[in-house]
Parts: C-alpha cells; structure tokens; sequence
C-alpha cells in the first residue's frame, strides 16, 4: 500500500467573477470545490492510474468531512486523524476579468495537539516494510518542523520506503533518513542549497550535492524543458516535455511524483519511470483538473 501523508488540507474553493471590485459585492461567474494539498493531489493521480493509496493527514468539523466525501468519491481510500477543536481549511481562489493575478484567501486551518500527532504515529506504526509513504507540503504554525524529521526517523528504522516532497528546511532536516525519491525543481534546488542554477550541469551537480546528503533519487522539475532524474546508482537521466497547452500548474508537480512511482510501482524502471512522472505532471498541467490515466498515456506515447 502506498501512504501520502498532508499535515494541511483543505477545501479548494476556486471562482471566477466578472471584474473584482474590492469593498462591494461581487457574484461568482463560476464555481469549483476540489480538494486541496499535495499529498491529496498525488493520492488522486496515484488512484487515477490505478495505484491503490490511503490519505494520512489531521481533519476537523463539517469541512474536514465533505473532504473525506470528494477523496472517496474519486476512490481515494482515507484513515484521517479527526482533530476536535477549529475546521479543515477552506482555500478562496478568486480570478476575475480584470485582474491579470490569481486573488486567494487560505484559511488556518484547526488546532492539532500533541494527542492528535500520537494518533498519526500509531496509524505509521502499522506500515510495513512493503509499503510506500509519501510526505508532502508545508506543516501548520501550530506543529513543530521536526515532525517530518520524526517520521522519516522512525520510517528509516523499520527499512520503509518513503518520498519527501518539500523544501528548504523541511527536507535537508530529513536526508539523512535516506529519502528514496526527493522532488525539487530548479527554483527550489536554488533555495535549498543556496546556489545559482543557470544550466543542466548546475542541477546534476546541485542534485548531486542532494545525494551525499542522503537522498538515494532526485527527480528535479524543469517544467516545460521536462524533467532530470539522478538515479542512486549516480545515473543521469533526462526526459522532454510533451507539447501540449499549458492551463493550470497547480498540482503539476504532485502528479509528477504520483506519476513516478505508479511507472516504478509497475515495472521497477527508472527510465520509464521518469518518463511517466513527466506525462503526469504534464497531463495537469493541461487541464483544469488533475491527470487522469487516458491523458498520461496519450502524452507517454510522445516520450517512448
């Protein structure tokens, strides 16, 4: 069984209105509710082509159910912890005719204690060496950094393979744990390393910098230029980018990382591997929701 773990969810509100106008009463064009977060996003590409996944994560009050609700509805099996004090985030995503940028209002999100986290920690402590986990994002204010550096801790522990999906501190806190698989893109390489990237030997040296940390496959992000993958065997290998129209990026990169390993789920390939994770992202990024299978497939066929 593959585990994604989001410490904040959230309830995707996304809108559009004819013209904003701050300070009266504006009526929405059009209306979506998605779920939101990047270890949720990579859960619903994983389900999608068809891997098999349960969402870790905190929820709370009515939100946190209607969230549980949209996950099931698209199969995506949950085992959430149910927090009892505030509610699962709501994210405001409002575009309008005469804004040129995407305005947003995210909400805080609930109260998680000390006794919510042990709760998390026991539905782990029932991963087997058999599994996969994925981390993804950011933690809330009001639980320590350390918790990712806890997980990966206790998951090296056991041999668990498990995927780190963020930046800066949150994952150099963790490459010591051995990540099998850690997803920057260039923009993120930069900020994690605090270097220049101007060319494609700046990222195999900046990834290569990431592995003697610890970190056993980096698969960075080019966007549209595709993706580089350093393999822990030192190889290097490169895939393009699918042509196609770019609507939406949002959940491009979890669906690179769920793309990923549903290629190396099913044949234990690198090559073929990254290939897939380029067709996935690039499949969201290609639509306003995120990739389904005949879409990953149709833009494979343009990279083998």
């Amino acid at each position: 069984m593959i585990y994604t773990i989001t410490f904040n969810p959230a309830l995707d509100y996304i809108t559009q209105v004819e013209k904003f106008k701050i300070g009266e009463i504006n009526r929405t064009k059009t209306e979506t509710i998605l779920p939101g977060g990047k270890g949720l996003n990579v859960s619903i590409v994983l389900k999608n082509l068809e891997i098999e996944n349960t969402a870790l994560g905190f929820i709370a009050g009515f939100t946190g159910e209607e969230l549980i609700k949209k996950l099931e509805a698209k199969g995506v099996k949950t085992d959430f912890v149910k927090v009892e004090e505030g509610f699962t985030r709501i994210n405001v995503k409002i575009s309008s005719t005469n804004k040129v940028e995407e305005t947003a209002l995210n909400g805080m999100g609930p109260k998680i204690t000390q006794k919510d986290i042990e709760e998390l920690f026991n539905k782990l402590d029932k991963v087997t060496v058999e599994d996969i986990v994925i981390l993804s994002g950011s933690v809330p204010k009001n639980i320590s950094k350390d918790i990712y550096r806890e997980i990966c801790k206790k998951l090296n522990e056991k041999e668990i393979t498990f995927v780190v999906d963020s930046t800066q501190e949150l994952l150099m806190s963790v490459l010591e744990y051995n990540p099998f698989l850690i997803k920057p893109n260039k923009e993120e390489l930069e900020e994690t390393l605090n270097c220049k990237i101007s060319s494609k030997e700046d990222i195999v040296n900046a990834a290569k910098e990431l592995r003697k940390l610890g970190a056993q496959n980096i698969l960075v992000s080019l966007g549209k230029d595709g993706a580089l993958l350093l393999t822990k065997d030192g190889e290097v290998l490169y895939s393009k980018a699918p042509e196609g129209k770019i609507v939406n990026t949002v959940g491009s990169g979890d669906s690179m990382v769920a793309g990923f390993l549903a290629g190396y789920y099913k044949t234990k390939d690198y090559e073929y591997a990254l290939k897939t994770g380029v067709a996935a992202g690039s499949a969201s990024a290609f639509s306003i929701e995120l990739a389904t299978k005949k879409d990953v497939e149709l833009l494979l066929k343009q990279l083998i």
